[in-house]
């Protein structure tokens, strides 16, 4: 949710349930075994394939074009791999681990910068390097393409971020992706509840504000929607995605004149032939 994305829903707003789940880094099986090795051994693990580095096999590359990198993105991982694996001293294996994990970051591979990310808290254990594995775990999570995978990525994600919270308890922004992860998981309700627990220690919060809404809008629950989303309008008014919501939820609720009026705005706002048509297409209902 960096991103604040717009989700286009078209057909129908159960459409918005996959909010999550939209596929953009899609990681091989084979990844997991990495992937659960970095919870429980604080030993430097080595690099991974050859190809680009973590798994990014014909399975990725071939259900999700966001997957993949450009061949000087791929020289740079191969590079910096390659000096990683032959590296001996724990101090350089770090510093090129940080290096690896920006380097797969900036190719859109946010699950294996999640991995060399939570290599280098291991090795430095600190606020700062592990919200940057929160960060790129979280990214991915978002990006899965299966609920299986962002079950999995949330669980990382989840475990460092906690790591923050540890000693920044204020971090909202942190606390929030948590939510999120758990509303994804087994227990939505505790995701939920630490929205409201974020909104209550700010009543502004953009990001909480969006995903209640979000969340309000998929439950069906539209006056609840529309409240979130106009104070997320009132307190950023050129958000985007916010005026779009609140113009389905004002839709939803039989408001449509306003619903009219705001998506109308919408279409002024950003110049993207999709959401304009995703406009008309409401628009054209409530005729």
């Amino acid at each position: 949710m960096n991103r604040n994305q717009i989700i286009l829903v078209i057909v129908a707003i159960a459409l918005i349930a996959g909010i999550f789940l939209l596929p953009k880094v899609v990681v091989n099986e084979g990844d997991k075994d990495n992937l659960a090795k970095t919870g429980t051994e604080s030993t430097m693990p080595e690099g991974h394939s050859a190809d680009d580095g973590h798994g990014h096999g014909e399975e990725g590359a071939a259900a999700d074009p966001h997957a993949t990198a450009t061949p000087q993105q791929l020289m740079e991982l191969a590079t910096v791999r390659s000096r990683y694996n032959k590296a001996t001293d724990n101090q350089q294996r770090t510093l090129l681990a940080n290096e690896l994990a920006e380097a797969y970051a900036t190719a859109g591979k946010y699950d294996s910068a999640g991995y060399y990310f939570e290599t280098v808290a291991q090795a430095r254990p600190g606020e700062r390097n592990y919200r940057k594995a929160g960060d790129s775990y979280f990214e991915a999570f978002t990006f899965a393409a299966t609920q299986e995978r962002a079950a999995e990525l949330g669980a990382k994600a989840r475990g460092m971020y906690e790591q923050v919270l540890k000693n920044n308890p204020a971090d909202l922004d942190a606390k929030t992706n948590v939510a999120m992860t758990y509303i994804a998981s087994s227990s939505p309700m505790q995701g939920i509840t630490m929205l409201r627990e974020v909104l209550a220690a700010d009543p502004d919060n953009q990001k909480a504000l969006f995903n209640l809404g979000i969340l309000s809008i998929q439950s069906q629950q539209y006056d609840k929607a529309v409240g979130h989303f106009r104070n997320l309008v009132k307190a950023n008014p050129e958000h985007v995605e916010g005026n779009f919501y609140l113009a389905v939820s004002l839709a939803e609720t039989g408001e449509n004149e306003e619903a009219k009026a705001l998506f109308n705005k919408v279409k002024t706002m950003k110049d993207d032939p999709a959401l304009a048509a995703s406009v008309d297409e409401y628009l054209a209902r409530l005729k």
